[in-house]
């Protein structure tokens, strides 16, 4: 009961926050909304130039140079120092720069939802690209009571503003329905940061590897473990994943099994970058290479030659390049009883799962790249899985569709 209450209360707080962080959006209608204005951003505004907004951004400024389109691009962060294309008008992500200009954008392109609270005028239309794809993490109503009444009331404030959902599969297409509680459009087009993982390998395998001083014939495993935490808890917070990974041991193996000199990018979720300092890394030494600043995921994945994760999506989109995808999950009984039920039994995925450094190390030493290969290929044919380097193009296109309607 007392839990009850307070959730309530906080509840309350929330919608009462929500109500004055609306009225700047209402003000701001006084402005007329620019035609030619795209909003962007991604994690919430704590992010940098990355996933698939990233990726639309740049196939628009290539329009834009060729004359083909003359959109502006405005881009919301929190953060300093992120690295941004000149073309791209980066704005302080404060309450004031949001509400003016969310509210004379024609277009919002997010990756994650709004904050509670926002407001979307008719003539503007919220195209969400969701920053996850096909995950053994859950989501939305399929975390059963682990899906909290503030993190349903946060995600179908957003999803009602929803005008239209990008999916880059058949199985999220069919997931985000419970999974991101929206009843909206779904266009299955593809997901526009998987075209770097097929269109990108050959650059970003040289770009990464001088970017981190790595030799150039050398190869790369990188360690992403996902991001927990955040919307389970009245006050939200996230949960530092202390890593109990023998590093060395694991580079070792590599090298025994696949040949060559190998380095190890260790990856934090971007809203744990600050906590790195704080892991318990095993062995430390030159060829461990911190990448957790680093803006966007899918360019490393595109560089990287293996992938070690627990329960991150990432490992369905590496895997996309070929490249081996290996489970560390040492804390599943943990995760699951604060998370949720898993979205695939381990024995569904074409990858192995270890628990101890000792059981990661016997699965690298047998991995089997035939096997690997077929079941991989299974697995993208039984999701319906888009990846053929052009989604970023199509979503573009409809960009430009809508706009040229709303023209005429």
């Amino acid at each position: 009961m007392a839990r009850g209450n307070a959730e309530e209360k906080y509840i309350k707080k929330r919608k009462i926050k929500a109500l004055f962080y609306s009225l700047p959006f209402y003000i701001c209608r006084v402005f007329p909304i620019q035609r030619n204005k795209i909003v962007l951003w991604t994690l919430e505004g704590n992010g940098g130039y990355s996933c698939n907004p990233r990726y639309i951004a740049e196939e628009i400024l290539k329009r834009n140079a060729k004359g083909e389109t003359d959109y502006e691009l405005v881009w919301i962060t929190k953060k300093d120092g992120h690295r941004f294309p000149s073309d791209i008008k980066v704005v302080k992500d404060t309450i004031w720069n949001r509400a003016f200009h969310m509210s004379t954008a024609r277009v919002w392109i997010g990756n994650t939802r709004t904050f509670l609270g926002t407001r979307k005028r008719k003539g503007t239309t919220y195209i969400q690209t969701w920053h996850g794809s096909i995950s053994l993490k859950s989501i939305g109503k399929y975390r059963g009571d682990k899906f909290c009444k503030i993190a349903y009331l946060v995600s179908k404030a957003d999803s009602d503003l929803i005008d239209i959902a990008v999916s880059g599969s058949r199985w999220c297409t069919n997931m985000w329905p419970d999974g991101l509680i929206y009843d909206g459009e779904i266009k299955e087009i593809g997901t526009p940061r998987f075209d770097v993982l097929i269109n990108g390998v050959k650059e970003k395998h040289q770009l990464i590897r001088e970017r981190y001083e790595v030799p150039n014939n050398a190869k790369i495993a990188i360690y992403a473990p996902t991001f927990r935490g955040g919307s389970q808890t009245l006050n939200r917070s996230v949960n530092e994943k202390k890593a109990y990974l023998d590093f060395d041991r694991v580079i070792d193996a590599f090298e025994k099994k696949f040949g060559g000199e190998w380095y190890l990018f260790l990856r934090l979720h971007p809203q744990l970058a600050d906590s790195v300092r704080k892991m318990n890394i095993v062995n430390t030494n030159s060829k461990i290479i911190d990448v957790t600043q680093a803006d966007d995921m899918n360019e490393l994945m595109a560089a990287t030659d293996a992938i070690i994760t627990d329960y991150s999506t990432v490992i369905f989109e590496g895997f996309l390049t070929g490249q081996p995808g290996f489970i560390f999950a040492d804390d599943i009984e943990e995760y699951v009883a604060d998370r949720g039920n898993l979205m695939f039994s381990l024995d569904e995925i074409p990858f192995s799962c270890a628990r101890t450094t000792d059981e990661l190390v016997a699965n690298i030493l047998d991995f089997d790249k035939e096997k690997y290969r077929e079941e991989a290929a299974r697995f993208i044919d039984r999701c319906g899985i888009i990846a053929d380097g052009e989604a970023t193009k199509r979503v573009v296109d409809l960009i430009n569709e809508l706009i040229n309607q709303n023209i005429k």
